[in-house]
């Protein structure tokens, strides 16, 4: 992120340059359009690369200067770091958490208090790794998600100074060496986690350091600043050329960080480095426009992504390049407004505000950041703060079985059932549980935990017993190669065991019940989240050739054992969280038919649809249908009796599950006799 100036009219001893808070322009902007949705910005966040290289400079080069002159003080250095930070971050950090105490639902808000906490302690780097992936729809809807990069220069302006009063006691003369080497160990261990863990290698320090001392490195004097005007002019020129690449060429899809970053980065370097005053490049970036933008920079950086992130809450969707200009104009407007008002007084030695009351006051505000943001947390979002009606919709989100969760359902995390618990059939039981040899097997992933409510039902009446297999992620199919979105080693086992069970105790019949439509086309609805956009149509590419493969020899394997299989089809995907959604319309006043309409569901559908159509047909295997029951007459219900049939996107309420019972009454009637 934009660190606000520590170069500047004196107060730091360094001398001014125009050029820099240019190129600060130069990075925050591509940033905002980015963020802001405006097109042909698909590489606009390479900005931040921008913006660790220019900071890296800076601090290194007023740490290394006021070393040299005996001058340096850890405690006056964070200080200067708390004049510039906190006054600002405080300031959006409280404006966001009264916009999250009307606008987010419960477990958004939790989202939010998590990284409230993370972002006053500067860990958000490390809370958002752990959470989801920068390009995910989940971040999109984080309000604070853009403190990550805050976290990582702070995490950074903790550990340099240090290493650099070590390396000044013990070998100042092979300061350049040192930093250089931690360069590239940082860079070669970004590339290597790149194929490991992208969010690692995007969020975490040790693998962004290399681009800091990049700058650090030019502040270091290792390469001899050219003397020439027009090889200055050329670094300028090259320079931007190298960060304009990044920011029309590269997109979400682009591999990043690792060696895609050293195009940004090298790009800033040669603009620092080639000191460029009276070439094209200088001129441009030391232009009245630029220069003000820059200055603004941080300001701007930090209230524009929560500005985009509550107004899409307000809106229900994404927004239209018209509203997206939009806040991008408000934002300018608030940044400027924030940077006179809010950073300005309190920096420099003539600031109103002394050491002692400012360190007092900045001890404060992150104290109450971190104890609002473990009050909200603990209290599950805070639920009492919506009308009680949206609180009763939005309570289903926690209505799921016993069959959704551990002991019974096998999470990703290794808890539920383990495969020895599977060789000995110790499943939970499904049904009428007075009878020790179980008739049935429900197999499946976490939507035959959903379902499961419905069948548990139906067997209670018609008076069996069965066993629930269900894995998260995992689809019950033996031996398919799966894509990321789940474990193939974990399903493998998973699997391969519920299938001997199978054989083992002859058990007479099996409902395979999945996600289908995801593992056919590979890809979940558009936007499935808190918002959902009926424009974007649902995808509908068909990969289905590994799934259709291993389904077809599993139900022959299964036929051919005398097991009768039951294909349960997919009940229709939401497109967005439902409790959420239908709380939300209630709160505003909205309408809570929120389901996308029925011929969007059926277009999604029919492939899967086909597929264990055609299947049920070559092996005689039973096909069930829950669709007709949620949909009818050109549309599908999101709520029935004042309530959502979901409690997320795709997996149903057990309360409203139960109420399918009647669908498998009459095969597990059959399988009675």
């Amino acid at each position: 992120m934009p660190l606000a100036p520590t170069h500047g009219h004196g107060s730091s001893g360094l001398d001014y340059r125009r050029d820099v808070d240019g190129l600060r322009a130069l990075a925050i902007i591509p940033v905002v359009l980015y963020h802001a949705g405006v097109p042909g910005f698909g590489g606009g966040f390479v900005g931040v690369d921008v913006f660790f290289v220019i900071s890296g400079f800076l601090m290194a080069s007023l740490i290394s200067s006021e070393i040299a002159k005996g001058e340096f003080s850890l405690v006056r250095f964070y200080e200067r770091r708390i004049r510039r930070i906190f006054p600002a971050l405080f300031t959006v950090l409280a404006t966001s958490s009264i916009a999250a105490w009307f606008l987010l639902m419960p477990a958004e808000f939790v989202y939010f208090a998590r990284s409230l906490k993370a972002a006053a302690l500067f860990t958000s780097n490390i809370q958002f790794e752990k959470e989801s992936g920068y390009f995910d729809i989940g971040a999109q809807m984080k309000p604070l998600l853009h403190t990550w990069s805050l976290a990582v220069e702070e995490q950074f302006y903790i550990l340099f100074p240090l290493l650099l009063l070590l390396i000044n006691r013990f070998a100042r003369r092979r300061a350049r060496l040192i930093v250089t080497g931690l360069l590239a160990v940082s860079l070669v261990a970004c590339t290597w986690m790149l194929f490991r863990s992208q969010a690692e290698a995007f969020y975490l320090l040790q693998f962004r350091a290399w681009e800091l001392l990049l700058g650090a490195l030019l502040a270091l004097n290792a390469i001899p600043v050219p003397q020439q005007s027009a090889l200055r002019a050329g670094l300028g020129l090259g320079g931007i050329l190298l960060v304009a690449i990044a920011i029309f060429g590269f997109s979400d899809q682009t591999l990043f960080p690792g060696p895609a970053a050293l195009l940004p980065c090298l790009g800033a370097a040669l603009i620092i480095h080639g000191r460029d005053e009276t070439g094209p490049a200088g001129r441009f970036l030391q232009s009245r426009p630029l220069v003000f933008v820059g200055l603004i920079s941080y300001s701007l950086y930090l209230w524009h992504w929560p500005i985009i992130v509550f107004s899409r809450e307000v809106a229900g969707r994404q927004l239209s390049l018209l509203q997206g200009s939009l806040i991008v104009i408000a934002s300018l407007v608030l940044a400027t407004i924030s940077w006179r008002f809010v950073e300005q007084p309190f920096r420099g030695r003539a600031s109103f505000v002394k050491r002692i009351p400012m360190f007092a006051s900045a001890a404060g505000v992150l104290i109450a950041s971190v104890g609002l943001g473990d009050y909200v947390a603990h209290h599950r979002g805070v639920p009492d703060r919506l009308p009680a009606d949206a609180r009763t919709v939005y309570a289903s989100t926690y209505d799921q079985s016993r069959f959704s969760l551990p002991p019974c359902f096998a999470d990703s995390d290794k808890s539920g059932p383990s495969v020895a618990d599977i060789y000995a059939g110790k499943l939970c039981p499904l049904g009428f549980e007075g009878s020790a040899k179980p008739s049935f097997v429900v197999w499946g992933d976490s939507h035959s935990g959903a379902m499961a409510p419905a069948i548990d039902a139906a067997a209670k009446l018609v008076g069996i017993t069965g066993l629930f297999a269900g894995h998260s992620s995992c689809p019950p199919l033996p031996g398919v190669q799966l894509t990321p979105r789940g474990d193939t080693g974990l399903c493998g086992d998973f699997n391969g065991a519920v299938h001997d069970l199978i054989a083992a105790q002859h058990i007479p019949l099996v409902f395979l019940v999945a996600y289908w439509p995801k593992y056919v086309h590979d890809a979940e609805l558009p936007n499935e989240g808190p918002y959902f956009d009926l424009s974007v149509p649902p995808p509908l590419d068909d990969r289905s050739a590994s799934v259709v493969e291993t389904l077809d020899r599993l139900v022959a394997e299964l036929t051919k054992q005398g097991t009768r299989v039951v294909l349960v089809s997919d009940v229709p995907e939401m497109g967005r969280y439902m409790p959420e959604a239908v709380a939300k319309a209630i709160t505003r006043g909205t309408s809570t038919d929120v389901a996308p309409p029925l011929d969007y569901i059926e277009k999604r559908q029919a492939l899967s649809h086909a597929i264990l159509t055609r299947l049920a047909a070559r092996y005689g295997a039973a096909l069930i249908d829950p669709l007709p029951s949620l949909c009818s007459h050109g549309r599908c219900d999101a709520v029935r009796n004042g309530l959502p049939l979901y409690k997320d996107a795709d997996h149903l309420t057990a309360t409203f599950a139960a109420t399918l019972s009647p669908l498998y009454v009459p095969v597990l009637s059959e399988a009675r006799r």
